[in-house]
């Protein structure tokens, strides 16, 4: 299902519907809606369908009344349960009913149902014990506006899970950040301070991007990035442009505020004349603070050059955890390179050879490796230029790149990371962690 799209519900689905309602109903679960009712939806309110060509492989049928959202219709046809369909398309849905100015989407579930499982991991709560779950829409309406300004957004919630290893970073984030600012009260009975503001480095590319963004599925808190370089442009110059992004976010309930490459507006201050960038550095240390006072926010900021910051951007007080993400550990390089390999070529590739192989390759450098081995095969089979050996079929019809083609991909791709960064990430670690 690597080709399954997400799309709004089109007239000719309704057989494809209607095939679904049979099915759930074969399977002894009786809709608490009335077919005429969820047809109705399909065509006035909000419907959503995972196709995968013309086959649909599951829908999502909603309504509003008032500030709620109600989910009259969800089902994913038998071979496609357990792929996470249903929590895509009711992701799908809430992001279409959010700017409606809706709170809450709920759902109504039979007794039979057997699919609860994908309603909590969707973050859906059984609230009355009757098999009535929902969940709460993170942004309000009045806030829409301001995170459209800010090119802000709600990333999908699977994010998290969806990190494979990485189990000592994952889990360190979890209860430092995750814990207390999902249960504020709780940590509060602990007399845990959440943290507001948090660093996290490591060498290029090593994924603190993808953490930050799985901290903000996570939470489903609104993620806006902030691009210094894109400030510098604007009439207000560099200084002037953080200034009023941050007076801008001041108006969200919650967010994630993400600075990657913090070191270009955060370096070492010093030298004569003192540099334009200095003002810009002395900005944001004032306007930290500031952030930090209010609670449901966090600023996450990433380097890829810790010993370039400078020194009183690090102090405490400032940012409560230095976090050190280094280069992917065995199962997550596995997991990254089950992303890219052809699910038809997949039984044929020995990937564990390939884990191997790749110790010390970020996680960009093995999906350069996967696509480059991926691009050869193609040409393979096209032009037959190739001049190494191919995975076949029964019939020695090719079927995608073997063994020996990523590993000849791997060769031919370098390092991200040198054995001097490696070694200089373990120094910073020892002297700059705070965790």
């Amino acid at each position: 299902m690597t080709s399954m799209r997400l799309r709004d519900y089109q007239p000719a689905d309704m057989d494809a519907v209607l095939r679904l309602w049979d099915e759930v109903r074969t399977e002894g679960v009786e809709p608490v809606y009335a077919l005429a009712e969820v047809l109705a939806s399909c065509e006035k309110d909000y419907a959503v369908v995972a196709a995968d060509g013309d086959r649909v492989l599951g829908v999502a049928v909603a309504r509003a009344a008032h500030d709620q959202g109600w989910i009259v219709f969800l089902a994913v046809t038998a071979p496609a349960r357990g792929s996470g369909i249903a929590g895509k398309l009711l992701a799908a849905l809430e992001q279409r009913m959010a700017p409606s100015g809706l709170t809450k989407l709920s759902i109504l579930v039979p007794d039979e149902q057997q699919q609860i499982g994908a309603l909590t991991r969707a973050g859906f709560a059984d609230r009355a014990h009757l098999s009535y779950f929902e969940r709460e829409i993170p942004v309000k309406q009045r806030e829409l506006a301001v995170l459209r300004d800010l090119g802000g957004r709600i990333l999908p919630r699977d994010l998290w899970g969806s990190i494979a290893g990485m189990q000592t970073e994952k889990e360190l984030l979890e209860r430092r950040l995750v814990l207390p600012l999902a249960d504020p009260g709780l940590a509060d009975q602990f007399g845990v301070q959440a943290p507001r503001s948090i660093v996290l480095f490591g060498p290029p590319g090593t994924g603190k991007t993808t953490f930050a963004k799985a901290v903000a599925s996570r939470l489903q808190w609104p993620f806006v990035e902030v691009f210094p370089s894109r400030l510098a442009h604007g009439p207000q110059g560099l200084a002037g442009g953080l200034r009023e992004t941050f007076t801008r976010i001041a108006e969200l309930d919650h967010v994630i505020v993400f600075i990657d490459e913090v070191e270009e507006i955060a370096g070492q201050r010093g030298g004569e004349p003192p540099s334009a960038m200095q003002g810009v550095t002395n900005e944001l240390l004032k306007i930290i603070p500031a952030f930090r006072d209010s609670p449901g926010r966090l600023l996450i900021c990433a380097t890829n050059f810790i010993r370039a910051l400078d020194a009183a951007f690090l102090r405490h007080g400032r940012f409560d955890y230095v976090i050190p993400i280094g280069l992917p550990d065995a199962a997550a390089r596995e997991a990254i390179w089950g992303r890219y390999i052809p699910e038809q070529a997949a039984e044929s590739i020995d990937l564990a050879l390939l884990v191997a192989r790749t110790d010390g390759y970020s996680p960009a450098d093995i999906e350069f490796a996967a696509r480059s081995a991926s691009q050869a095969a193609l040409e393979q089979s096209v032009f037959g230029v190739s001049s190494v050996e191919w995975a076949a079929g029964p019939e020695g019809a090719l079927t995608g790149p073997s063994t020996a083609d990523y590993l000849a991909a791997i060769d031919r791709t370098r390092a991200t990371v040198s054995s001097t960064e490696a070694f200089e990430f373990r120094e910073d670690i020892a002297a700059l962690a705070r965790t």
